[in-house]
């Protein structure tokens, strides 16, 4: 290659630098005023009958107290589940409830047609005409005893009768209890059929037996009951964290389900021992759950509340919105006139934002109507 060749190569080279450094510029050029041209700019400004359709209201400070959350799942309330069993075998006949029933405490379920239970009532009638029997018989032979008419120990063993018919009539009501029969009932007309009763006040959440089944008094459930009217919520708390819990602490649990409200509830137990695999402990939260909105194996965000406590800006929920991954809300700055104004909000559930930059206690945002502001913007910019 001549000298020649390779200067003009060199010079070449330098020429072409230059160019390509200036569009390289102008390139980031357009695109600083393309983003520029995304973000309005300048007030808005409404007239009275748009003010009319929004709503203002100021940002509020308040002491709120510190807390942390985890994640947890709805349960249900183990002390008011009952799992209904039958006491003998037999034929399950008068099945007068399905899954998804209400029903009351001591509300007939169904009935067990069943030998056993006709054979315990036979029993217990005889046991108690045998009770009567040994009565008269005691107080006879004690009234001959009083006149000399009999021995003492005719007397004793009338005695030794009565107590052991009234030990037997005894077992034999305690057996009819059981089954749950009352023996003070006119039993003398029982056919066999053993009513099941519910224990308590709730939903059938689970039936496994159809009418005319034979069931076995195995303790295999034939259906269960719940009261959701207070569930449990559990979470996994680690074990860094548990000196930030204790029972009776408050705790605000809310879930996908129903965004934008809040249920509260008490830590009511906090587990013995930490999973080895997931280093956490387990914490159960009683919950009040009226109308039964909370459902077990539901997901929920449980907020344990600490004592300590900050002084955060609150505003709606509503008075946020998203645009190209940033939060803004609109502040009025005068009468009719409103700038869009960038935000950093805590992400949270519930009706209200906590604010963590971009806006000063007292100011007035648009908690209602920002997009009408927005329209507003884009037909300005069109």
């Amino acid at each position: 290659m001549t000298r020649f060749t390779v200067g003009f190569m060199f010079v070449a080279a330098a020429l072409s630098a230059p160019a390509c450094g200036h569009s390289d510029a102008a390139t980031a050029a357009a695109d600083g005023e393309a983003i520029q041209a995304k973000t309005p700019e300048g007030p808005v400004s409404l007239d009275q009958k748009m003010l009319a359709a929004i709503r203002i209201e100021p940002v509020v400070e308040r002491e709120i107290a510190d807390a942390f959350a985890v994640a947890g799942k709805v349960q249900f309330d183990e002390e008011r589940v009952a799992r209904i069993v039958v006491p003998l075998g037999g034929q399950v006949i008068d099945l007068r409830v399905k899954v998804g029933d209400a029903v009351r405490r001591g509300d007939t379920l169904c009935a067990i047609n069943s030998r056993e239970a006709a054979a315990s009532v036979g029993e217990y009638i005889e046991a108690r005409k045998d009770v009567e029997l040994a009565e008269k018989t005691a107080a006879m032979t004690e009234d001959l005893f009083a006149h000399e008419a009999a021995s003492r120990i005719a007397m004793q063993q009338a005695q030794s009768d009565l107590a052991k018919a009234r030990s037997r009539a005894a077992r034999t009501e305690e057996s009819l209890r059981v089954l749950g029969l009352n023996p003070r009932d006119d039993l003398a007309e029982f056919n066999g059929r053993l009513p099941i009763t519910a224990p308590l006040t709730g939903i059938v959440i689970d039936r496994r037996v159809t009418a005319g089944q034979f069931v076995q008094s195995d303790g295999t459930p034939i259906m269960t009951i719940a009261d959701l009217s207070t569930v449990w919520v559990v979470g996994d708390v680690f074990e860094r964290d548990l000196q930030r819990v204790s029972p009776g602490q408050t705790a605000s649990i809310t879930t996908a389900a129903y965004p934008g409200q809040t249920f509260h509830g008490r830590v009511n137990y906090i587990s013995d021992s930490i999973d080895a695999a997931t280093r956490t402990a387990k914490v159960r939260v009683s919950v009040a759950n009226p109308g039964g909105r909370l459902k077990p194996e539901m997901f929920a965000s449980v907020s344990l509340d600490l004592e300590a406590h900050n002084r955060v800006m609150l505003v709606p929920a509503d008075a946020v919105f998203t645009e190209d991954g940033r939060a803004f809300v609109y502040a009025e700055i005068g009468r009719g006139r409103f700038v869009r104004r960038a935000v950093d909000v805590a992400q949270s559930e519930g009706p209200l934002r906590r604010v963590l930059a971009g806006l000063r206690p007292g100011d007035r945002v648009v908690v209602d109507g920002a997009l009408l502001l927005r329209q507003h913007e884009q037909r300005r910019a069109g």
